[in-house]
C-alpha cells in the first residue's frame, strides 16, 4: 500500500464499526498521524471503547496480529505502579527484575480518567510528553506508535478529580462521539458492529506503511501566514478579557501539527485557512479557562481564528 492511501483506508476500515461518525473519525485519524493523545468526553455507552480497539485492530504489529492494546479502569483506588510498572525483588536471581505495566503498549484506553487521583494522573504526565516511562533510576520508552485515548463522563461529576492543566496540555484534541444519526443507530441494531464486525476485523494497514504516512505529515505545507495565524490565536487567548488562562506554546505546535494531519486526512499535502478554524476549538477549547467556568470556550476560539485569518494573505 503507498503511505498515502492510508488515511483513506483507516478511515474505511474504522467505518466498518464506527457507523454514522465520519467527521469524527477524520478527526481521530488526524490525531493518531500527528502523533497526539485524545481526550473523549461522552456519555457512556457510545463507544468509546469500542473505537480504542478499532483503531488497534487496523495496523499491523511488527511480528504479526495487532498493535498492543491495553484498557486501564481508573478508580480512586489505583496507584501510580499499577500503570507504569515496578521492580519487584526476584528470590531465584537475587536482584530485582523490572515488571512492566499496561502503559508499555501502543494504544492505551485511559477509561474515566479523572476517577483517579492527582498522584495517579500525573504517572501519565511523563509517557504523554516524551514516550517514556522512568521507574526508579531507570528510563525506558513505549513502543511505536503509542498513543493514549482517555475517556471521561462530562456528567457525573460525584467521586471524580477533575484533570490539572498540565495533564490537559497533554491532550492533543478533545472530541466527542455524541449519539449517532437514526440511520445509523438501526444499523448498529441490525449488525451489532461492537461484537460482530470488531471481533473479525483483520489490519490493513502495515506498521512499517503507518509509520511512513506519520512522517510524511511533517512535509505537509503551511504558508508562513498560516503560521503566523496560529500564533496570533494562541496569543490572543492569552489578553482576552473573557479569558482567565490562556493556550500555550504546545498548544499552538499541536495546532499546527494537526493541521497537517487532517490536510492529509482530507486528500491534500497543504493546510488551508479552514483547516485552522475548523481545528481551533478541538485543539485549544480544553487548554484555556474561561473567567465565567460556565461559559463554553469553543464559539469565541472560531471567532478569534477567523478573525485572525482574515488578518493575514496566504496567496
Amino acid at each position: 500500500m503507498d503511505y498515502k492511501d492510508v488515511p483513506s483506508a483507516l478511515l474505511q476500515g474504522a467505518s466498518q464499526v464506527i457507523k454514522g461518525k465520519e467527521t469524527f473519525l477524520e478527526y481521530l485519524i488526524s490525531v493518531l498521524l500527528a502523533g497526539g493523545h485524545v481526550l473523549l468526553e461522552d456519555l457512556p455507552g457510545l463507544g468509546k471503547t469500542t473505537v480504542a480497539k478499532t483503531i488497534s485492530r487496523l495496523i499491523a504489529a511488527e511480528n504479526g496480529g495487532f498493535l498492543a492494546f491495553k484498557r486501564i479502569q481508573f478508580t480512586p483506588d489505583l496507584l501510580p505502579y499499577d500503570i507504569t510498572g515496578v521492580d519487584i525483588f526476584d528470590p531465584d536471581l537475587h536482584s530485582f527484575r523490572f515488571v512492566p505495566g499496561p502503559i508499555f503498549a501502543n494504544l492505551i484506553l485511559a477509561d474515566e480518567i479523572n476517577r483517579t487521583t492527582p498522584k495517579v494522573q500525573s504517572a501519565l504526565l511523563e509517557v504523554m510528553a516524551e514516550l517514556q516511562v522512568t521507574v526508579g533510576s531507570v528510563t525506558r520508552p513505549v513502543p511505536a506508535p503509542f498513543m493514549v485515548i482517555a475517556t471521561q463522563n462530562p456528567v457525573e461529576s460525584e467521586g471524580t478529580f477533575p484533570l490539572p492543566a498540565a495533564q490537559l496540555d497533554r491532550f492533543m484534541m478533545r472530541l466527542s462521539l455524541g449519539y449517532p444519526p437514526k440511520e445509523a443507530e438501526l444499523e448498529i441494531l441490525d449488525t451489532n458492529p461492537a461484537e460482530l464486525v470488531l471481533t473479525h476485523l483483520e489490519p490493513i494497514i502495515s506498521i512499517q506503511d503507518f509509520l511512513q504516512a506519520r512522517a510524511f505529515v511533517d512535509q505537509v505545507y503551511c504558508h508562513p501566514g498560516l503560521k503566523e495565524t496560529i500564533v496570533d490565536l494562541v496569543r490572543a487567548t492569552r489578553n482576552h478579557s473573557d479569558i482567565r488562562l490562556g493556550a500555550s506554546s504546545r498548544s499552538a505546535l499541536h495546532l499546527l501539527k494537526t493541521a497537517r494531519a487532517y490536510a492529509f486526512v482530507k486528500g491534500r499535502d497543504y493546510v488551508i485557512d479552514e483547516d485552522i478554524i475548523n481545528l481551533s476549538s478541538l485543539v485549544l477549547a480544553h487548554r484555556i479557562k474561561m473567567t465565567d467556568p460556565r461559559t463554553d470556550p469553543s464559539p469565541l476560539l472560531r471567532r478569534l481564528a477567523l478573525e485572525n485569518c482574515k488578518k493575514h494573505d496566504f496567496q
